[in-house]
C-alpha cells in the first residue's frame, strides 16, 4: 500500500506508518455503497487503494484538471465549488464514492475541491479499473448506481440554480417596473403638498379682491368652460407651444407681471388669448393675474393628483399581473386563459420591451384549458426570454394562439438571426446552451419540454434567419391528448 497526500507537494505530509489493513477494511464496511461484499473483496479494495490524507483547508483538485482516479472517502468532508459561482456544487462526506468511476465519461473536475475537515480516503487509478471489476464483480452495479445518483443530484442542483436565476431575473424586472410608477407617485405626492400651500395662498388672494357675486359667477363659469374644452382637446406639443407664445404676448400687452409662471398650465388646458377677453371687461391687470394664478395652481394640483392615480393604478396592475402569473392563493390546477397568461408574462418582462414590437394574433372565443397554470407561465417566460435574447431586446415578437383540431396551437415568433440547423435537434437537451459560460445552464427549454409533456402536449421549433418559431400544442381535453 502506497501512502501519499492528495494535496499539492508543498502541502504533503506522510504518516509514520500505513494504516493496518483490518482498520481499512472496517472503514470500508461503513461505506453504504459497499455493503454486502465478500470479505475477500473488502480486502482487495483495502490492499489496492492508494491511501490519501489531508488536513482541513487543503486543495485536492482544481476545476478543469484531468480526473484520473476513483476515490472512496473513509473520513472527513470535501466541498466542490465552481469558480464562477459561490454556491456549493457538491459536498463529499465520509462513506461516499466519488471522482472518476468505471463507465463514467467524466474527463475533468467540474469545480474546485478542498477539504473542510481532516480527510482520509482510498484512491484507485483508472488503470486498475479492469482488474478491480474482475476481482470485485459487484462493483459494476455499485458504480452504476453511484453514477445514477450523481446524475440525479447534479440535475436537481442545476435545476434549482436555473429556478433561482429565473427568479432573480423576474425580481429584477418587477423592481424596475415598480420603481417607475412608485417614483412618479412619490414625486407627485411631494409636489402636491407644496402646491396645496400655493393653492391656499392663491385662494386667499382671490378672496381679497372682494369680487361681486355676479363677477364670481362669471369667473366660475369661465373656469368651467375651459375645463370642458380641455377634456375634448387634442393637445400636441406644437399646438401647446404656439398657445404659450400667444398667451405670453397677450399678457405682456395687458401689463400682467411674471406671466411665465402661469402660461404653461393655461396653454396645457387649451386657453387661448381670445378666451381671456371676457375677463378683461371686469378685471384689471392685478385682479386678472390673481384669478389666473389661482386657476393655474388648481390645474397643477389636479395634474399631480392624476399622476398619483395613474402611478398607483400601474402598481396595482402589476400586482394583479404578479398574482395572476403565479396563481397565488389558488389551487394548482386552474381553468387557464392562454392569451391572458401570455399577457401577464409580457407584463413581467415589460422593462425589456421598450424597443420591441409585439404583435398579437389571438383567435376569438378560445377555450380555457385545465392545467397547472403557474407551470405553463414558466413555459411562456422561457420562450419569451429566448426570443428577447435572440433579438437582443430590439426587434419584433409575434404571439399567436389558434385552435388546431382538438388542441390549442401557441406560437412564439421572433425575427432574430435564427438557430443553425445543426443545433435545432439539440436545443431541448438538458444542459445544452449556445450562451456564453455563466449566462445560462441550458435547462430552460428542457423545462419547457418537460412541462408541456406533463400536460400531454408537445413542443417543436422551426427556424431560419429572420423567422424563428417555437410551437406548443396543448390538448383542450386532457383525455383526448396523444
Amino acid at each position: 500500500m502506497n501512502i501519499a497526500s492528495i494535496a499539492p507537494p508543498e502541502e504533503r505530509f506522510t504518516p509514520k506508518s500505513p494504516t493496518p489493513v483490518p482498520e481499512i477494511i472496517a472503514a470500508l464496511k461503513r461505506v453504504s455503497a459497499l455493503h454486502g461484499m465478500e470479505e475477500a473483496e473488502y480486502e482487495w479494495l483495502a490492499t489496492h487503494g492508494v491511501e490519501r490524507f489531508a488536513e482541513a483547508g487543503t486543495t485536492i483538485f482544481r476545476e478543469g484538471e484531468p480526473a484520473t482516479e476513483m476515490t472512496i472517502m473513509l473520513k472527513g468532508e470535501v466541498h466542490v465549488r465552481r469558480e464562477h459561482g459561490p454556491s456549493a456544487l457538491w459536498i463529499g462526506r465520509s462513506g461516499q464514492i466519488s471522482g472518476l468511476l468505471p463507465f463514467s465519461r467524466m474527463k475533468t473536475y467540474g469545480g474546485h475541491g478542498y477539504t473542510v475537515a481532516p480527510t482520509w480516503a482510498l484512491s484507485y487509478p483508472k488503470e486498475i479499473f479492469p482488474e478491480m471489476l474482475k476481482a470485485v464483480p459487484s462493483m459494476t452495479q455499485r458504480c452504476v448506481s453511484v453514477l445514477l445518483d450523481r446524475v440525479r443530484e447534479v440535475t436537481r442542483m442545476e435545476q434549482q440554480t436555473e429556478k433561482l436565476n429565473a427568479l432573480g431575473k423576474l425580481a429584477g424586472n418587477l423592481a424596475h417596473e415598480l420603481n417607475n410608477p412608485a417614483s412618479a407617485a412619490q414625486r407627485a405626492a411631494s409636489g402636491l403638498l407644496d402646491e396645496l400651500h400655493v393653492y391656499g395662498y392663491e385662494k386667499y388672494r382671490l378672496g381679497s379682491l372682494c369680487l361681486s357675486e355676479e363677477h364670481l359667477t362669471q369667473v366660475r363659469n369661465w373656469q368651467k368652460s375651459v375645463r370642458e374644452r380641455a377634456r375634448a382637446l387634442s393637445n400636441s406639443a406644437a399646438d401647446q407651444a404656439a398657445r404659450e407664445d400667444a398667451l405670453l404676448a397677450w399678457m405682456r400687452q395687458h401689463g400682467i407681471e411674471s406671466p411665465w409662471k402661469i402660461v404653461p398650465e393655461l396653454a396645457e388646458a387649451g386657453v387661448e388669448p381670445l378666451q381671456l377677453e371676457p375677463l378683461v371687461e371686469f378685471l384689471d391687470a392685478h385682479a386678472l393675474m390673481v384669478v389666473l394664478s389661482q386657476f393655474a395652481s388648481s390645474i397643477r394640483a389636479e395634474n399631480m393628483a392624476n399622476a398619483m392615480l395613474d402611478s398607483t393604478k400601474r402598481i396595482f396592475d402589476l400586482i394583479r399581473a404578479i398574482k395572476d402569473y403565479s396563481y397565488m392563493d389558488q389551487a394548482p390546477i386552474q381553468e387557464v386563459d392562454i392569451p391572458q397568461g401570455l399577457e401577464n408574462t409580457l407584463t413581467m418582462l415589460q422593462s425589456r420591451l421598450q424597443h420591441v414590437e409585439v404583435e398579437r394574433r389571438y383567435a376569438p372565443d378560445l377555450p380555457r384549458l385545465s392545467a397547472y397554470a403557474s407551470e405553463l407561465n414558466q413555459v411562456w417566460m422561457a420562450l419569451l426570454e429566448n426570443a428577447l435574447d435572440a433579438i437582443q431586446d430590439r426587434g419584433r415578437i409575434t404571439l399567436s394562439v389558434q385552435p388546431s383540431g382538438d388542441m390549442l396551437l401557441i406560437e412564439v415568433w421572433d425575427n432574430g438571426p435564427g438557430i443553425p440547423p445543426e443545433l435545432q435537434d439539440r436545443i431541448f437537451e438538458p444542459f445544452f446552451t449556445t450562451k456564453a459560460p455563466g449566462s445560462g445552464l441550458g435547462l430552460g427549454l428542457d423545462t419547457v419540454q418537460r412541462i408541456v409533456r406533463k400536460h400531454r402536449g408537445y413542443v417543436r421549433v422551426q427556424s431560419e434567419p429572420g423567422a424563428t418559431c417555437f410551437q406548443v400544442r396543448l390538448p383542450v381535453e386532457q383525455l383526448q391528448a396523444y
